[in-house]
């Protein structure tokens, strides 16, 4: 009961930190970690320890999900080259110079130091896509920080391996096993995140049932999770993998009616699950504590750990950012690698990471490394939690709001003159009754008239009859084929198209039933 009573608790503080989030404009992950720890040193509050299921089966595949899918394909597509680098390079520089300073101010032994490194080394996808979610960051560097914190997990989860082998099994490495593990990891990974993709595209395909299609897609991250760790892949890339390609189907997998109900569904456990595991993160902090020797002094360790990793995080990314600036004949500018640099989280995976190492001879350093990453990522995501938004500001990287109202009213404009374009077509063809065209031709064209004057586009339900509502639908279908084409062209961002995803699929909804 004890358990049920604590996730309850966090929901509640979650729903109040949420709203006060939403006032104070900073980022419910901050905040949801500071309450936590608040509550963790309040009498009669339960000593926490969190189990490594709950955080890798439970809550990891359904948030990895969600996050991966908010990932166009389009702005992976161009930041593909900078991710892979940051996504391997970087891992690597930063597992390696974290155990060697670990090693030199802890007294944790190199190998252990090295575990420690290897789980701190990747920034978090869950952490990173909550702490953005209200940046207006342009499109490619959203889309940079957020596919290199899904992608980079690969390489810190085979030097996670790696460092177990050498650190507690005492074992001697061998490359061309290394090799193999990488190997699998990455492409049982791909093959099965694509296996998942593909079964769940042709299901969803054949139903229209509401409630299956939820099903389906709620089960779908932990089938792809579960299915590669079976045959020893990367359970984090097959979700990621398995998310990113029906994120761009979506538009053909379902209906309006049944996407509005998905994005509901996902919000509420998106919003569930991130509460209890933020809120876990800090509760637990203050019962590590307590089981680390008072004479350890984890908290300058814990500082010094985190400013390495932002500092190693720096030197990786600002030359990178030069070079490419350079290649593509600009001039090196601070703006965009400060943003990217100050973007890089720690949070879910790896605690996941450190939960699920053995604890052998002696125990103790176990907990200093339980310890040490649950209180890096606790820095981490106040300190740069709370910072990122007024960097973000400062640096003037951010959309403005009036560009995103312009591009926005634009392509709001070049739907509504495409739907009249349809009727103008279907009036030429008398494809359908004269009277319904000019009905709503009328519609649209008052339309047009309110987005020309930035006045807001009410949709009006219009149910007088079942011909008008399938004649309004296919109007409807024209203005989506218009917004996915300006998406494919590049003319529109992935939020934009979202938003007026969204508007066309309440109307459409709105119509009621198709039959």
């Amino acid at each position: 009961m004890r358990a049920v009573e604590t996730v309850l608790a966090l929901v509640v503080l979650a729903t109040v930190v949420a709203a006060f989030a939403g006032r104070l404009r900073v980022p419910e992950p901050s905040l949801l970690v500071v309450a936590g720890i608040v509550a963790g040193v309040l009498p009669g509050v339960p000593d926490i320890r969190v189990t490594p299921d709950v955080v890798s089966l439970v809550v990891l595949p359904p948030l990895l999900f969600a996050a991966g899918e908010e990932l166009p394909w389009r702005d992976l597509r161009a930041v593909w080259r900078p991710v892979s680098v940051l996504a391997v390079g970087l891992v690597v520089a930063s597992a390696a110079v974290v155990a060697v300073v670990a090693a030199a101010i802890t007294p944790l032994p190199l190998g252990l130091a090295f575990v420690l490194g290897a789980v701190l080394a990747s920034t978090d996808p869950v952490a990173v896509t909550a702490l953005g979610r209200r940046l207006s960051l342009p499109p490619r560097v959203q889309a940079l920080v957020q596919a290199e914190s899904l992608f980079n997990d690969a390489t810190s989860l085979l030097l996670f391996r790696v460092a177990l082998t050498v650190g507690l099994a005492a074992g001697s490495v061998s490359w061309g096993h290394t090799a193999a593990q990488f190997g699998l990891l990455v492409g049982g990974g791909l093959l099965v995140g694509a296996l998942v993709a593909a079964g769940a595209y042709v299901v969803r395909r054949r139903t229209e049932d509401p409630v299956l299609e939820t099903v389906i897609s709620l089960v779908t991250p932990y089938a792809a999770y579960v299915l590669a760790e079976a045959i020893e892949g990367s359970g984090v890339t097959a979700v990621v993998v398995a998310s990113v390609i029906l994120g761009t189907q979506a538009q053909r997998m379902t209906t309006a009616r049944i996407r509005l109900q998905l994005g509901a569904v996902y919000g509420t456990v998106v919003f569930l699950l991130e509460s209890v595991v933020f809120g876990l993160i800090g509760l637990q902090l203050p019962e590590l504590v307590r089981d680390v020797s008072t004479t350890t002094p984890w908290p300058l360790q814990a500082l010094v750990i985190a400013v390495t990793l932002l500092v190693v995080r720096l030197l990786w990314v600002f030359p990178l950012a030069a070079l490419r600036q350079r290649r593509a004949g600009g001039r090196p500018t601070w703006q965009v690698p400060a943003v990217v640099s100050w973007a890089g989280a720690r949070g879910v995976v790896p605690l996941a990471a450190a939960l699920s190492i053995p604890l052998t001879s002696p125990p103790e350093h176990g907990d200093l490394v339980l310890l040490l990453t649950t209180a890096v990522i606790v820095l981490t995501l106040v300190v740069q939690g709370f910072t990122l938004a007024p960097l973000v500001r400062r640096t003037g990287v951010a959309l403005t709001a009036e560009a995103v109202r312009q591009e926005h009213s634009s392509a709001r404009l070049r739907l509504a003159k495409a739907g009249l374009s349809y009727l103008d077509e279907l009036a030429e063809t008398e494809a359908a009754p004269r009277f319904l065209v000019d009905q709503l031709r009328d519609a649209w064209q008052a339309r047009l008239q309110r987005i020309s004057e930035n006045e807001p586009d009410e949709m009006t339900n219009l149910t007088t009859a079942q011909a008008y509502r399938k004649l309004r639908r296919q109007v409807l279908a024209a203005e989506g084929r218009e917004l996915d084409r300006l998406f494919r062209a590049g003319e529109v961002s992935d939020h934009t198209r979202r938003a007026i995803q969204r508007v066309l699929d309440l109307e459409h909804a709105g119509l009621g039933d198709d039959s």
